[in-house]
């Protein structure tokens, strides 16, 4: 039986294999490290605009906002996922000393911790999808947690699902390198939208 290539099994398939190799290109891209921020701005702009009536090219598209977003991304996560990072250091710190103050103190630097992942990943989307100066995109990226809770509940949900899954069910690691990060940025990207709808159009 001939395959049409406009139905719709087609367009599936082309679109699942199209977003098996932006994850893979997503991971390449993320292992300099320092790259982290530009590699997720990009993966957010082609995701987002992708979720828009599946408009664009995502793996086409990956490598020139790669390089569009990248000083801005960079200095974004500099400023934000830097002491994120040293935060979550402390947290483990705080948690080997015993003592109700360490406690305590451990608690507290993992709220904190994780309020500024939180904003990093709204930095990142709004380095992807709005011109800015910097300043001006730390300071959205704080306070749209706040502003938004149930949405940005779903979205720190999905990486969130993505580790647990991975921790308890190993092999799980398989559909995290090929599809799990693309696929989460997807998903994500409608809330992000939401959200950019609401607050900043």
């Amino acid at each position: 039986m001939p395959i049409d290539p406009g139905g719709k099994t087609a367009q599936g398939v082309t679109t699942f294999l199209a977003f098996v190799g932006l994850n893979l290109l997503y991971l390449v891209t993320c292992l300099p490290v320092v790259t982290i921020g530009a590699a997720t701005s990009a993966l957010y702009e082609v995701t987002i605009r992708f979720a828009d009536d599946e408009s664009g090219h995502p793996l086409k598209d990956y490598l020139p906002a790669f390089g569009r977003n990248f000083g801005r991304a960079s200095l974004a996560s500099l400023c934000l996922l830097l002491p994120a990072l040293l935060l979550a250091y402390s947290v483990i710190f705080w948690w080997a000393n015993p003592g109700a103050l360490s406690g305590v103190a451990a608690v507290i630097a993992a709220v904190a911790a994780l309020y500024l992942f939180i904003a990093w990943m709204y930095a990142m989307a709004l380095v992807a999808w709005f011109t800015a100066p910097l300043k001006q995109t730390l300071k959205n990226a704080l306070l749209l947690p706040g502003a938004e809770p149930s949405r940005t509940f779903g979205m720190i949900l999905i990486p969130v699902a993505l580790v647990c899954i991975t921790l308890l069910f190993h092999p799980f690691v398989f559909i995290l390198l090929t599809v799990g990060y693309s696929v989460g940025a997807y998903a994500t990207a409608f809330l992000f939208r939401s959200v950019f709808s609401r607050h900043l159009s």
